[in-house]
């Protein structure tokens, strides 16, 4: 009986993940079966389009440029998330609540408005930074060069997920026994000893967590590159992205069919990454 409740329990959230989730997945996954053909409507062509993906040239380099964008953005996102956390943690931060909620209300921000905010700031032509730079009379590069994009599109989001994952870390930095802390304190150490020693190896899971978020974002990377790509359409491309690219193979290219093959394959890849990033940082810990 207990367990035919706890079923009931569980059943409102089944559905809606049944509905949400697994049934689009099986949607794509037999979309990506099919071909369109010239004559006789879509036709059975098994994995012949998962074949094509993984040849597809342009999909590589949308995947390689994410990847390195991973590489980059996300160990200095959760580096300052970190540092903002520790400090509000420390308790020695005058104007605590402003200084959380000033960090945190970037991540209100609609992605899209983030961007165009952030591309009109970036402008040769118009931008702030380069009138700054004109009226100081300092060299700006420019921000949405093919050189520069991809650090300038790393900083918008870093800009709109630093407070987000600030929060996650500074709650289960609460979490810690202050008995720690205390002890700690007797034995000498200050507050940078007490963040190495203590916060930080305390928090690992949650470290976990924002770093499993931050690499299924950066494959997913697609509001920033599609919005700026109107203020620099010689640098971004319609395949910047893996998603951009699947997104115009649907809806610009019509080839629904493909474009679910290589939505599939970037989940496949999202799925392989973050389960990579969390067995590594499992077997740390059990090192440790």
């Amino acid at each position: 009986m207990t367990r035919r409740y706890g079923f009931l329990f569980l059943l409102p959230f089944l559905v809606v993940f049944a509905a949400a989730v697994v049934a689009p997945l099986g949607y794509a996954a037999y979309l990506s079966l099919f071909r369109q053909g010239l004559v006789g409507g879509n036709v059975f062509v098994g994995l012949d389009n998962y074949r094509q993906a993984l040849t597809d040239t342009l999909l590589h380099v949308g995947l390689g440029r994410v990847a390195l964008f991973l590489a980059v953005q996300v160990p200095i996102m959760l580096g300052l998330a970190l540092l903002a956390a520790l400090a509000l943690d420390s308790g020695r931060l005058r104007w605590a609540g402003l200084f959380r909620i000033g960090i945190f209300i970037p991540y209100a921000v609609p992605a899209v408005v983030a961007a165009l905010m952030w591309g009109y700031l970036y402008g040769p032509h118009f931008g702030l930074f380069h009138q700054l730079g004109t009226d100081l009379h300092l060299p700006v590069p420019d921000l949405l060069s093919r050189s520069w994009m991809l650090a300038s599109i790393g900083n918008v989001t870093t800009w709109e997920y630093t407070g987000y994952n600030m929060l996650i870390l500074y709650a289960a930095l609460r979490t810690v026994p202050h008995e720690l802390y205390e002890a700690a304190e007797v034995d000498g150490a200050g507050e940078i000893r007490k963040a190495l020693s203590i916060k930080v190896p305390a928090i690992r899971q949650a470290l976990l967590l924002t770093g499993i978020f931050s690499v299924i974002g950066s494959f997913q990377l697609f509001n920033e590159p599609n919005v700026l790509q109107s203020l620099a359409p010689g640098v971004i491309s319609t395949n910047y992205t893996p998603n951009m690219y699947a997104f115009n193979l649907a809806f610009n290219g019509q080839q629904f069919n493909y474009s679910a093959a290589v939505a599939v394959v970037l989940g496949g890849v999202t799925a392989v990454v973050a389960y990579s990033v969390q067995l590594w940082a499992n077997r740390q810990e059990r090192a440790l």
